[in-house]
């Protein structure tokens, strides 16, 4: 005898088939399963098909040649790393490349890699991250950007426009045959602060096109035109991340910035469109569904990808991520940003690098120079903390900006202070470099960034197949989290219109990638 299908099991398995209508009558019953172009019966609920690839902004897709509106985010270090790039771009979505804390030379070995290995046939980014300590770096990755016909970056960490990335938008803009200005240079711009994201949905500042003509980096011409469009069409309204983090809550964040874009695209009256995405926190389908039902034009996922195989890190950082709880995130100094007094989030389950930064951000606070702190004090620093003597320090620092930004050294000679903050900034940027190659006895001193999310996402595939850290695969992750999204707004609009689902539905559950593209794609 056949077993009769309960409600349950019926209403899992359509509102599973995410391509598909259903139709339901209100109140309690089962669903019917429509065919494609069909029509409910009068009187009957009807919840439409959510194909994953009409999730999000469709002028975003168009725009980025992207299939489903998910990026990877830029993490330092190469940590968002070529593979992860590589494995997003051919899975239809984006990837931007870590390219901060990289020197020059790597992050163009990393371009000739992805430009290699994807070509024109698959979408890809690198980050430009503002560095206000060094500019001459900043300086150096736009003119490699440029020169290598890299098309887009995510700017990110931004206090303020640069001239560097006003030349990396505005170098190349003409006018079509049809007299419309084209910009070839596009820009993802992260953002946590109002001030911060009105300056990207502005047009370049005037006073740098200036500079910029004075300069002879773009004409009169292109100036004026430059006047005329948004440095960003794109802003990511980063909330409570890894990382550069002002812990702000999406619920409030993303409802900010779009009535910002709102009004800055009444303002100026440009002719393309602004778009607002979300991240931070976007680890599970309740995050992504609740992001895009708020009007997200794309989705944003970090901590999770560094917890992937195909991250720059270490299989020690990905066994501790995959451990992390809801209370195991903590701020600390950043390292580019150390003497500003900027944190970063990072993981403090298994590591005591949140703890002993900010110790080394209370010594610079309260000391002008390292001579200054008693001894001591700097003997328990030496052992505990730096495991060398700080002049061997300050000799491997010195070695190592005398190729990177030999005008850091001169600054710091001339101000003992300076030079002991890049004694201190050693230690943070050791402490990432550690955890990325897993040097194991350096372990209780790995700096990783992680924010909540990850916690979330650990909790939510608990007891699937994406609770290993080995099976996490970046692309699996995020169709999981846009598929699980789109089962759960489809199971709001039944409930919104007065249908009554069986308890435990919907139930929201990691599947393997091949099934999620035979239940999500398009008829």
């Amino acid at each position: 005898m056949q077993r009769v299908e309960t409600d349950r099991e019926a209403w899992e398995r359509a509102l599973g088939e995410v391509a598909r209508g259903v139709a339901a009558n209100p109140g309690e019953g089962p669903p019917r399963l429509l065919e494609p172009g069909s029509a409910p019966p009068a009187g009957a609920a009807f919840i439409p098909p959510q194909p994953l690839e009409l999730l999000g902004d469709a002028s975003f897709r168009r725009l980025h040649g992207v299939r489903h509106a998910v990026v990877a985010g830029a993490m330092a270090n190469g940590i968002a790393s070529v593979e992860l790039v590589e494995a997003m771009g051919r899975a239809g979505m984006l990837g931007f490349f870590g390219s901060a804390g990289l020197p020059v030379d790597a992050v163009e070995r990393a371009v000739d890699r992805i430009q290699g290995g994807l070509g024109d046939k698959a979408p890809c980014g690198f980050n430009l991250i503002h560095s206000p300590s060094e500019p001459a770096i900043e300086s150096a990755v736009v003119d490699l950007y440029l020169r290598r016909g890299v098309r887009l970056v995510e700017a990110s960490a931004y206090l303020g426009l640069t001239p560097s990335v006003v030349r990396y938008r505005v170098s190349g803009i003409h006018r079509d045959e049809r007299g419309r200005v084209v910009v070839p240079n596009r820009i993802v711009a992260k953002a946590s602060r109002v001030e911060v994201a009105s300056r990207f949905l502005a047009p370049p500042p005037e006073k740098i096109l200036r500079e910029l003509v004075a300069q002879g980096a773009i004409s009169a011409d292109q100036a004026a035109m430059a006047a005329t469009i948004p440095m960003a069409e794109d802003l990511t309204a980063e909330a409570d991340s890894g990382g550069h983090t002002d812990n702000q809550p999406l619920v409030v964040l993303l409802p900010t910035f779009l009535a910002l874009r709102d009004r800055m695209a009444a303002e100026h009256g440009y002719d393309r469109p602004l778009r607002v995405g979300a991240a931070g926190g976007i680890s599970t389908p309740w995050a992504a569904a609740g992001a895009l039902a708020m009007g997200a034009a794309y989705l944003v996922t970090g901590s999770v990808n560094q917890a992937c195989v195909e991250a720059g890190t270490s299989d020690a950082v990905r066994a501790m991520l995959a451990k992390a709880q809801q209370a195991d995130v903590a701020m600390a100094p950043a390292a580019d940003m150390f003497e500003m007094g900027v944190k970063v989030q990072v993981l403090k389950r298994g590591t005591m690098f949140a703890m002993r930064a900010a110790k080394l951000y209370e010594y610079y606070r309260a000391h002008d120079r390292i001579e200054s702190i008693p001894e001591a004090d700097r003997q328990a620093l030496e052992k505990t903390i730096f495991r060398l003597p700080l002049s061997e320090v300050w000799e491997q620092t010195r070695a190592f900006f005398a190729r990177r930004d030999p005008s850091q050294i001169a600054r710091a000679e001339a101000d003992p202070k300076i030079k002991m903050a890049l004694v201190f900034r050693w230690y943070l940027g050791q402490a990432s470099r550690w955890a990325n190659v897993g040097e194991p006895s350096r372990a209780v001193d790995y700096q990783v960034w992680c924010g909540p999310a990850m916690a979330a996402f650990n909790d939510w595939t608990r007891g699937s197949f994406l609770e290993a850290p080995e099976a996490r695969r970046a692309p699996d992750v995020a169709l999981n989290i846009l598929y699980n999204a789109a089962v759960l707004l489809r199971a709001r609009a039944a409930a919104m219109q007065g249908v009554i689902l069986p308890d435990g539905i919907p139930r929201l559950a990691p599947l393997p990638r091949e099934e999620i593209e035979k239940r999500g794609a398009k008829p």
